[in-house]
């Protein structure tokens, strides 16, 4: 967007790409806060339970209570936020997060947290995290302009996950110099900080939503948009064994070998700070390269997310788990930018984040009940066995997924192609597509 002479941009303004407008700024800065809390914070809520004596059911139980209000309440988050102006979503579900995580910290600060309040809180948690991932979803995808959105995408990965290394790496250390309440306290204080970044988002070119159906109606429409896809929804089912068998690894198995094999919470906050970087490396490769078979390269890059749990199995010293880690993070970006790319291309702006939510809803379904079985699971075949199981799995569906002929077919549209999606007529009440995207999503 050209400057008038007689009005010169500010400074921050010129330093920054044209396609890098105030929301997408915003939205950056504050996925960047959020990341360097939340990721010591998973690690801290794992290790909160092991300290206080708990069992890997422990474990699997705190971090199920997590993850079930997602399944729960995201269908519900999606339709909310595409009626309502997204960035109160946002906030509104900051502060929830802010409260049980700030809450999450007193009582393991303060004395011997029962299991009960532990899940209780990482519920209300996870309640936030429900509402807050679609509406966020569709925020950043609305403010990418189309001919930027690889780049765009990348680039907000990048920050995303540059955090994700720090706040790993520091929460590890935290924890074991200080224990996991102050890594629960740092992530409360961090979700206050985003959602006053969130709160400044402009959303007044935008016009409200008019009444529309109604919630269900809403509800309906996102499912048509979802079914109608077959790249959607097997890629959808093909991540709800992936990221449960990998949610599970990562927060149940983990921890527990990286007490018993790895040396405690700093190695295994290590090792996932460099799945940060490789994740980093990914979006920088991602900058430069814009494959055309989207979702061919995408799910290629899903095989190596097994290498970690066969990681974790053997179990590998910390500096070869690390290059594993380093390899899974790379690989993942890779689809990450692939798959927000070919979102962005394919699903109408006012659809955004009911689609989202059905994403969101699929590919989580599996892993509060993946979580919750990781104990009595090692307990019947031995964690070993457990975390090989996990690591087929993810070959196993990654490999059907590639039967599906719209996977391999999908191919990067030209701008033009891509803004021929968007320029359908809007459901009544929505902002015509052209007035999101002057500048400037994904998950934040």
């Amino acid at each position: 967007m050209s400057t008038p002479p007689a009005d010169p941009a500010p400074l921050s303004a010129r330093r920054r790409p044209e396609w890098a407008g105030r929301n997408y700024s915003l939205l950056t800065a504050a996925a960047v806060v959020t990341n360097l809390g939340s990721h010591g914070a998973l690690i801290a809520a794992s290790f909160a339970v092991i300290q206080t004596g708990g069992s890997p059911g422990d474990v699997g139980l705190v971090a199920a209570a997590r993850t079930l209000p997602l399944v729960l309440f995201l269908l519900i988050g999606g339709a909310i936020a595409d009626r309502l102006p997204r960035h109160r979503v946002m906030v509104g579900a900051n502060a929830l997060n802010c409260v049980s995580q700030a809450a999450f910290a007193v009582i393991v600060l303060t004395g011997h947290p029962r299991l009960w309040q532990m899940m209780l809180l990482t519920a209300l948690c996870g309640t936030g995290t429900a509402f807050f991932n679609p509406a966020a979803e569709g925020m950043l995808l609305s403010t990418v302009s189309g001919p930027h959105a690889n780049r765009a995408f990348a680039l907000f990965r990048m920050a995303m996950n540059g955090a994700g290394i720090g706040g790993a790496a520091l929460g590890g250390a935290l924890i074991a110099a200080m224990g996991p309440g102050w890594v629960l306290a740092v992530d409360a204080a961090a979700f206050a900080v985003a959602g006053a970044l969130r709160a400044f988002l402009d959303v007044g070119h935008i016009p409200d939503r008019a009444p529309g159906g109604g919630l269900l109606s809403d509800l309906r429409e996102g499912w048509v948009e979802f079914k109608t896809r077959p790249w959607l929804w097997s890629i959808v089912l093909q991540f709800s064994v992936v990221v449960a068998v990998v949610g599970a690894a990562e927060a149940v198995y983990g921890p527990l070998v990286a007490r018993d094999r790895l040396g405690g919470a700093a190695p295994w906050g290590l090792a996932l700070a460099f799945f940060g970087v490789g994740t980093i490396a990914g979006a920088f490769l991602m900058m430069a390269w814009k494959p055309r078979r989207l979702l061919l390269v995408g799910t290629l890059c899903v095989f190596p997310l097994a290498l970690p749990s066969a990681g974790l199995a053997v179990p590998l010293p910390v500096w070869a788990l690390c290059l594993v880690m380093l390899v899974s993070g790379l690989a993942i970006e890779v689809f990450g930018v692939s798959w927000m790319t070919t979102m962005h291309q394919e699903i109408p702006e006012e659809k955004f984040s009911r689609v989202s939510a059905y994403d969101w809803f699929g590919s989580v379904s599996m892993l509060p009940l993946a979580t919750a079985l990781a104990g009595p699971v090692e307990s019947a075949v031995g964690r070993t066995s457990a975390l090989w199981g996990c690591a087929a799995l993810v070959i196993l569906v990654t490999g059907l997924v590639l039967l599906v002929p719209d996977v391999r077919r999908m191919t990067r549209k030209s701008a033009k192609e891509a803004a021929e999606v968007h320029a359908a007529p809007p459901a009544p009440g929505h902002a015509p597509p052209g007035l999101t995207r002057p500048h400037p999503r994904a998950t934040t």
